[in-house]
């Protein structure tokens, strides 16, 4: 269908096209001045992103990008649409128990009909780039518009407070519970650990085995020393043994013996002079030489009292170095059953700690899931409450009569196409010419139409080449 045969078809049946868009504006329009006027409240909350005062962190769940729709779906459950109904007492309406008798004949939950009923009438839009969420509610009564829709912010910001408390109550009654059984075992443990230092005679395990290790290497030093003097006095011992006790270092520095070695060498000096005077047989002589003889027998028996000394001195050296490694034993025994006994100390040590720390990091949860549970305010605060609105918002008369027009021109121009497709009619030369097949030699002007002469005005097609 070219052009000119979608006007040539407007043009035939121009009637039926006013008629239908005339009776379709129509329609709408008293349609639109006979329905109820609706009134349209609009409430705005904002959802307040500064961090928790009570934990000082930012929420989590407000970084995620369906946060916004979540809230929406919060304004929109039966929870708020519930609280709303209990807040402004719906429940106690009576004209609404009777729409609601009319509507389910008595079954059901009157609330839960009631809520679905206000929530057909609720309209929450959030904004794209902001943190603000709008709700409208529609009504035949602007008051009634009004309160609905500050009901339902006021009830949202209540919910989500609800949201917020419940779960750290939740939370404060698990951790009241988990930190009386840390109490319970934090007793049990300082209770074990008390009664094992009381059997073990503990006071202060680290000061007491640092004495420990100090005597410990004390007696150390003190078996060194033993063991070298003991050394020391089996050698000369094996000098004196060996028949060299005079060249003892004891022997040497003995004054007694030296006093008595001097005496020796001045008499026989004497006794050599006697001699070499008075000859061998001399009283003098005799004399000389029997005193030279009791000199040599009191530096020999000295020597031999000197060298015994050391025998005895070797003898009290051997038995002070086995008392010592005897004592160094026992303190070592002694101090390895103090280490088991640490040993043993520590573990019920850490076993106190641990509970310590747990009790700690339980009781610290405990008292922020305890303010949590007393906090007063929510993260969505009331940016704005909703007017009593002045003007209906629906029926829009310029907006539905506009639609209206342009449904009833699509609606004339169709009707006009479907009567032409029952009725089918030659309005044009082209027409005949889809029609027939055949060409159209000339075109007869209509009845009553001015005549034309010449062949600028002649109504004649061109004929067209066979």
């Amino acid at each position: 269908m070219t052009l000119s045969q979608f006007i040539s078809i407007l043009r035939a049946r121009w009637w039926l096209c006013a008629l239908v868009l005339c009776l379709t504006v129509a329609t709408t329009l008293v349609a639109s001045l006979l329905m109820p006027k609706q009134y349209t409240a609009a409430a705005s909350v904002v959802i307040d992103i500064k961090p928790d005062p009570v934990s000082a962190m930012a929420f989590p769940q407000m970084a995620m990008p369906g946060f916004m729709a979540t809230q929406v779906d919060i304004i929109q459950s039966d929870r708020v649409a519930l609280r709303v109904i209990r807040d402004l007492k719906l429940a106690d309406n009576l004209e609404l128990r009777e729409q609601w008798q009319k509507a389910t004949e008595g079954r059901g939950s009157f609330e839960h009909w009631l809520s679905d009923v206000l929530q057909q009438k609720l309209d929450v839009k959030p904004s794209r780039e902001s943190s603000v969420i709008q709700e409208g509610y529609k009504s035949g009564d602007p008051q009634f518009a009004a309160g609905l829709a500050n009901a339902f912010a006021q009830a949202y910001i209540a919910t989500t407070l609800e949201l917020r408390v419940d779960p750290a109550r939740q939370f404060n009654r698990f951790f009241d519970t988990q930190s009386k059984e840390a109490r319970e075992a934090l007793e049990r443990a300082q209770a074990k650990l008390s009664a094992y230092q009381r059997e073990k005679g503990i006071i202060a395990t680290d000061e007491r085995l640092d004495v420990e290790n100090a005597r410990l290497n004390e007696l150390s030093s003190q078996l060194v020393q033993l063991q070298a003097l003991a050394s020391d006095s089996s050698s000369r011992q094996a000098q004196a043994q060996a028949g060299a006790a005079e060249r003892m270092q004891e022997v040497l520095q003995n004054p007694l013996i030296g006093g008595l070695k001097a005496d020796l060498s001045r008499n026989e000096a004497r006794l050599k002079e006697l001699n070499a005077r008075l000859g061998d047989a001399h009283p003098q002589v005799v004399e000389a030489r029997a005193n030279i003889a009791e000199l040599r027998e009191r530096i020999a028996a000295e020597t031999r009292r000197v060298s015994g000394g050391v025998g005895v001195t070797l003898t009290i050296n051997r038995q002070r170095e086995a008392q010592v490694r005897h004592e160094l034993q026992e303190q070592r025994a002694k101090l390895l059953r103090m280490k088991a006994t640490r040993d043993e100390g520590q573990v019920l040590v850490r076993e106190v700690e641990s509970a310590q720390r747990s009790f700690d990091a339980l009781m610290a949860r405990l008292n922020q899931s305890a303010l949590e549970a007393q906090t007063t305010q929510s993260y969505a605060n009331m940016l704005s409450t909703a007017a009593v609105p002045s003007e209906h918002s629906s029926p829009k008369v310029l907006l539905n009569t506009a639609i209206s027009i342009f449904l009833g021109t699509l609606l004339a121009v169709g009707g006009a196409l479907m009567l032409e497709l029952t009725d089918r009619r030659v309005r044009a030369a082209t027409d005949v010419v889809e029609a027939l097949g055949l060409p159209v030699l000339g075109v007869l002007p209509r009845p009553g139409a001015k005549r034309y002469t010449g062949a600028a005005g002649a109504l004649l097609l061109p004929r067209p080449a066979l």
